[in-house]
């Protein structure tokens, strides 16, 4: 367990800022990213899924951030200016929202990853006594101490450190897949290969960059010079300015395990791309688990966000069938549970559900009102849905199928929209 946050001897982070990339849509969430951004989705209970970023960023003694984004911006603009603007200049902290914007010779969005952070070149230069960039993605859920990745990377002399861990060679293809030699320097680096190379010793494991990188100020913008200037480059770290530094530089892989913070309880290395609707409901349901995989009650590495100001959940009524009960659930604050029955599910704030109703494995987003005798098993609700008298989900998978969007294992996402469309 590590609990090194805040710590006065961390020089490497008070020397380093934060470059969240948050403009990615998300597609795969379905009708989840259709109003919001990907790092902009609920997670948990009462976060967003872009909190564990900026949480590890300061929990690691990093007070100076960046958000870049793009897509859908409204709804995450609003969360960071509510729950992220207690940076205080005078304490050489800050905390800059970067959205795409038209310049006076250009009118275009970021075109990938590099070029959001090269459009930004002045901003950061602006922040004083930075040496090192931190590049981070927005969209994963994980604990993690980047002073210990910083302290790799000066100690390596590398020109760029990139996070990493181990995962299966089918999931390999959706990653940058490196190899590293016996000191874990990166001896070739494939930007989501049909056929990922694994691991030598290790049959069907592949090592995939985790979009977290580690860049000395300086090198970085020379490297993001020498790729603008370059004609048909894609503008992004994992499709060029990455395997142009292995092929001509020095990159060093940081394994995960390396700096994954572990509370109490937590025997594995947790981190999830919660990317598609299962893995999304999957993700959630762990936090409900007697052990959960992921500890998000750890005060020693606490995840910031903005919380909004609700009642206790309120459980009512104590008859037989009409008793408001939840068993292997997390409820958030502002619930209320009338006379109805709550198992393996995850309410958000301000989530009513009315007498004589279930739900089991249900991912509830916040404001959802459940009417009476609803019966529900293996559903993601939208934010704000009314959810009609009597309707039930989970017991005919080809009605299901015909009135909500439903994935393959049987997960069904239900929008405002689906349930106007019911009557139709």
């Amino acid at each position: 367990m590590q609990n090194k946050a805040f710590s006065s001897s961390r020089r490497l982070a008070e020397k380093s800022m934060a470059f969240v990339l948050a403009g990615g849509r998300g597609s795969r969430l379905k009708d989840l990213t259709e109003k919001r951004a990907k790092p902009a989705v609920f997670f948990g209970g009462k976060f967003r899924i872009i909190d564990f970023a900026l949480s590890n960023a300061m929990n690691s003694g990093i007070r100076r951030i960046g958000v870049a984004t793009q897509y859908k911006q409204h709804s995450l603009i609003r969360h960071m200016q509510r729950g992220w603007n207690f940076h205080r200049a005078e304490r050489n902290e800050s905390f800059d929202i970067m959205p795409a914007s038209q310049t006076m010779s250009e009118q275009r969005w970021y075109e990938g990853t590099a070029d959001a952070v090269y459009q930004n070149i002045h901003i950061i230069n602006s922040y004083s006594n930075v040496e090192y960039v931190v590049i981070l993605a927005g969209d994963h859920i994980y604990k993690m101490d980047y002073e210990l990745m910083l302290e790799e990377h000066v100690n390596s002399g590398a020109d760029v450190t990139i996070g990493c861990l181990e995962v299966s060679v089918e999931e390999a293809k959706g990653f940058g897949v490196m190899h590293v030699d016996k000191t874990d320097a990166i001896t070739d680096f494939l930007e989501k290969p049909d056929n990922p190379p694994t691991i030598p010793g290790q049959d069907g494991v592949c090592l995939a960059s985790m979009g977290i990188y580690v860049f000395d100020k300086s090198f970085l913008f020379e490297q993001l010079q020498r790729d603008a200037d370059e004609k048909g480059s894609d503008r992004d770290f994992g499709k060029n300015l990455i395997p142009y530094i292995v092929e001509n530089g020095k990159a060093q892989a940081h394994r995960f395990t390396k700096s994954c913070v572990r509370s109490e309880g937590e025997e594995e290395a947790y981190w999830r791309d919660v990317g598609t609707i299962d893995a999304y409901m999957e993700a959630n349901l762990d936090l409900t688990s007697f052990e959960p995989a992921l500890n998000l009650y750890d005060k020693h590495w606490p995840i910031w966000t903005y919380s909004e100001l609700a009642p206790g959940a309120k459980f009512i009524h104590d008859k037989v069938n009409r008793r408001g009960a939840a068993v292997n659930s997390v409820v958030s604050g502002g619930c209320i549970i009338s006379g109805s029955r709550i198992d393996q599910s995850l309410l958000f704030t301000g989530v009513h559900v009315h007498s004589y109703s279930s739900l089991k494995r249900a991912i509830i987003l916040p404001e959802v009102n459940v009417g009476r005798k609803v019966q529900m098993t293996n559903v993601v609700i939208d934010k704000g849905v009314q959810i009609p008298e009597g309707l039930a989900v989970g017991n005919d998978p080809k009605l299901d199928a015909k009135r909500f969007y439903r994935t393959e294992s049987g997960v069904c996402l239900i929008t405002q929209k689906m349930i106007d469309n019911l009557d139709r």
